[in-house]
């Protein structure tokens, strides 16, 4: 089990009065700030968006996956299938063969990234506007120091 990520669910503060931003809260027994943790990051995010189209083996993923290395891949796909995510099968034939698909709750969750990679496409634009401004204001502020 990995460090920090408790066996049994446990609630943050604030969670139960509707939406709060302590919802988020980084102390190591919230359950929420655990799972956004784990999906968030860029590893876990490739290998959903990647599954949802069909299963695919361990080769296939480190392939379409550029930069990942063996073990985090590993260490990835072992978490999501921890968190129900992804489902691992191993098919009893020499040299034995091992798919990896998402599970029906993982779908959903491929739904919830899609809407956050439409929005991104949609906005780069502004941000990449926003982040031009904002260097441009640190260059002036570092020059006057």
């Amino acid at each position: 089990m990995e460090e920090g990520t408790s066996k049994e669910p446990t609630h943050c503060a604030g969670t139960e009065d509707g939406y709060d931003v302590l919802q988020w809260d980084v102390r190591e027994d919230c359950e929420v700030r655990q799972i956004l943790d784990r999906i968030a990051d860029k590893w876990s995010l490739l290998v959903i968006a990647l599954l949802d189209r069909r299963s695919l083996r361990f080769t296939e993923l480190r392939r379409a996956i550029d930069g990942v290395s063996q073990r985090m891949l590993t260490v990835t796909l072992r978490q999501l299938e921890r968190d129900g995510l992804v489902e691992r099968t191993v098919h009893p034939v020499v040299p034995p063969r091992v798919d990896y698909a998402l599970t029906p709750l993982g779908r959903t969750l491929h739904a919830t990234i899609q809407s956050l990679v439409t929005w991104t496409e949609e906005h780069q634009r502004e941000i990449a506007t926003a982040r031009a401004a904002y260097d441009a204001r640190e260059e002036v502020r570092e020059g006057a120091s």
